[in-house]
């Protein structure tokens, strides 16, 4: 297994990389070496079977070889260097045709041994160019013979060496076809297989894409339907204002109503944003070290307020010495979403608690005794599957806030999970990095901030 390692290395050294060379450019390069090697073969044989001339020849190919493959290889050349492989090549086996007993010797095989090669790695509108070129060379050669013998002189100085040429050759034509078919056919097998396989990742792309795709059109078509229901609801409140007199009493209920769907509206637009932003562009998330209840007790104070209109008790119990490793826009979006999840499914006269716990990490827990989520429905929570439901006062939600969540959570190297039962509430619990913070340290530095204010 190491030597098929180290011989598969070497390969790619003298061929190319795949990522750097064409199939094309990478069989030019097989071709130039067999064809090295073959020639070197050739050159002590020639010789010492009596054919020292074709020998010479021999090593000038060699050496031309060389150079060709030189200039595809190391220059990049590929075209400048199979135009010269293929004038070169059929001026050399012309060459040895003469000086090798013309159709008595193996030139013509070897001739056909070169036409394949030198069309196997050619670009496909040039092979034309040289079977022509080829046909026309060997049959000049051919009619030279025949019309002036004197021209090809026998070269042989026995049977025995012509016996031995012939024999040579054609072991020299077997094993370069051998081995030039034998890389050309694993390198198609390996393209085809990397085209299967990039066929394949894209049609599973192509799937995930439309159903993602599916399920965002579904999605915006739930929220533009939704968006539609409190617009217009908020529509006939103003018109009712406007068009009759009402008591003081009606008035203050009317924006009472007013005030909640703009609240619904304006979490379930901005929650739209904040996913469609995450979707386009990415999010950029600032983690730091944040006292937990500092960056969290304004948005309690609005919260807590809009739960008191609905007549729901919400209280928290978060020590002012945890500190976390948060974005504190995105733990303020989650805990936000919580909340208004919590203040919407909890009735009239409920309670809804927030409390911190300090233990590997900090768990931020929010429980209510609303409605609870049925147990068909838990599993689809956390995705774009959630159905559109609606709070004790109707208020309408798409779910996209607990898909933030989720996203944002993660995102801040955190976790989210609940508890719900159906009729007796949810607990949903959020678990991010702890920091650790001096407490002596962190309360001077609470009693001078409180100097400042």
């Amino acid at each position: 297994m190491q030597l098929k390692t180290v011989f598969r290395r070497i390969q790619l050294a003298l061929v190319g990389e795949t990522a750097e060379f064409s199939l094309e450019t990478r069989i030019y390069h097989s071709v130039c070496i067999v064809a090295f090697f073959a020639l070197a073969y050739n050159v002590p044989f020639n010789y010492f079977v009596g054919l020292p001339k074709v020998a010479l020849i021999n090593l000038i190919a060699v050496f031309a070889f060389a150079i060709l493959y030189y200039i595809s290889r190391v220059k990049k050349r590929f075209y400048f260097s199979v135009i010269g492989l293929g004038i070169f090549g059929n001026l050399f086996f012309a060459a040895v045709f003469f000086l090798n007993s013309g159709i008595n010797g193996p030139t013509l095989i070897l001739f056909a041994l070169f036409f394949y090669l030198l069309s196997a790695t050619v670009p496909k509108k040039q092979q034309w160019i040289w079977l022509l070129v080829n046909l026309i060379i060997v049959i000049f050669c051919c009619i030279s013979q025949y019309i002036s013998p004197l021209w090809v002189p026998n070269s042989y100085e026995s049977v025995l060496s012509r016996f031995t040429d012939t024999i040579s050759a054609y072991l020299v034509v077997i094993f370069s076809i051998f081995f030039s078919l034998r890389y050309i056919r694993m390198n198609y097998e390996t393209e085809k297989k990397s085209a299967i396989d990039k066929a394949l990742d894209i049609e599973l792309k192509n799937i995930q894409l439309e159903l993602v795709n599916g399920e965002k059109n579904k999605l915006f078509s739930i929220v533009a339907h939704d968006l539609r229901s409190p617009l217009a609801s908020i529509q006939s409140y103003l018109e009712l204002l406007t068009a009759f007199p009402l008591k003081e009493e009606e008035k203050k209920e009317i924006e009472l109503k007013l005030l909640s769907l703009t609240i619904n509206t304006s979490n379930m637009m901005g929650n739209l944003l904040s996913w469609s932003k995450s979707q386009l562009d990415g999010v950029q998330v600032n983690i730091q070290s944040l006292n937990l209840m500092k960056t969290m007790r304004d948005m309690l104070k609005v919260e807590a307020s809009i739960a008191h209109e609905k007549n729901i008790m919400l209280t928290h119990q978060i020590n002012e010495n945890i500190y976390v490793s948060a974005d504190a826009n995105m733990l303020l979006l989650v805990v936000r979403n919580l909340v208004n999840n919590a203040i919407k499914f909890t009735p009239e006269g409920g309670n809804i608690q927030i409390v911190a716990i300090q233990e590997n990490d900090c768990q931020i827990i929010v429980t209510d005794s609303g409605q609870g989520i049925a147990e068909a429905d838990q599993k689809y929570v956390f995705s774009l599957k959630a159905k559109s439901t609606f709070g004790t006062n109707n208020e309408k939600g798409v779910g996209l806030g607990l898909i933030l969540c989720k996203e944002f959570i993660e995102l801040q190297k955190g976790s989210i999970g609940f508890i719900s039962k159906e009729g007796l509430g949810t607990s949903f619990t959020i678990s991010l990095p702890m920091v650790k913070i001096d407490v002596n340290s962190s309360s001077q530095e609470n009693e001078f901030s409180d100097l400042i204010e």
